[in-house]
């Protein structure tokens, strides 16, 4: 802020100066005093300026901060178990059975952290715009109903069922059908894991102008309002999803994805539950 309030100062302080002519100005003295005047303009806008700059960057660091702290604790968990659990192997405490389910988990918790890594580096290189992806024109209603067949086990294993929801015309999009049905998995991943049993998730979709919308409604316990903008931001997980599989990183990665087809996504209250909704250029 310091070097904005000295830019402003000497410029209202080289207006003021200015300004200061006998009375009866001359055409020299009124050019004088328009001259001071947008100099005065131009250093209120400078300072302004730079105090927005300022204040982004301290909000980025912030960011940063919050970001590395939420990967540390992401990674702290799994290896403090891996330590635990070599030890345990290490010192002969763990044998026979006892030390074929240590190297189970062991195996569960290096897998989580591959995951991890290999979420953190797309995220970064999508964000990065080093996207080498092929785009071609992709009918969703075939990719919807793979996606959502694949996740009926899983949901029925937690008493939810999975359906989509699909007109009978073709729905056609500009995209990469990997990248569209990462998108798919994740947010249908995550309604699972917010509904609760004998509840359900629908996927939908619909033509709509130059772009295809695809939601995904579940019947869960919702997201307060005041947190619809940050459930995007990698690592954020309410507090209802604290206990829950996953880094945080879904959502953010969803988001980075459809972006980078061009489209958007967002979240807003369903009836009940949450419905999260991303459109696609056709």
């Amino acid at each position: 802020m310091r070097p904005a309030i000295a830019i402003a100062v000497a410029a209202f302080l080289a207006g003021a100066a200015a300004v200061a002519v006998p009375h009866g100005m001359g055409m020299e003295q009124v050019l004088l005093v328009v001259l001071a005047v947008g100099g005065i303009a131009v250093a209120v806008g400078l300072a302004m300026r730079l105090a927005m700059q300022e204040r982004m960057s301290r909000e980025v660091e912030a960011m940063r901060r919050q970001l590395v702290a939420a990967a540390s604790h992401d990674l702290r968990t799994p290896l403090a178990s891996l330590r635990l659990l070599v030890e345990s192997i290490d010192d002969g405490v763990a044998t026979g059975e006892t030390r074929e389910r240590y190297l189970k988990e062991i195996r569960t918790h290096v897998g989580v952290l591959s995951d991890l890594v290999d979420d953190l580096f797309e995220l970064s290189r999508i964000e990065a715009g080093e996207i080498s992806w092929t785009m071609r024109q992709v009918e969703l209603r075939e990719l919807i109903d793979e996606t959502v067949a694949a996740m009926r086990a899983p949901a029925a294993a937690r008493g939810v069922r999975v359906a989509a929801d699909l007109p009978a015309e073709a729905l056609v999009a500009q995209a990469n059908a990997e990248k569209v049905q990462r998108v798919l998995f994740n947010l249908i991943q995550n309604a699972i894991r917010h509904t609760p049993a004998d509840g359900s998730v629908t996927v939908r979709a619909r033509p709509l102008g130059r772009t295809v919308e695809i939601e995904v409604d579940d019947e869960g316990e919702g997201i307060p309002a005041a947190a619809g903008d940050r459930v995007f931001e990698p690592f954020y997980r309410g507090d209802a999803a604290r206990a829950e599989d996953g880094a945080g990183l879904g959502l953010a990665i969803s988001k980075a994805i459809v972006e980078a087809h061009g489209g958007k996504i967002w979240l807003e209250p369903g009836t009940p539950g949450t419905r999260v909704t991303f459109t696609l250029p056709c």
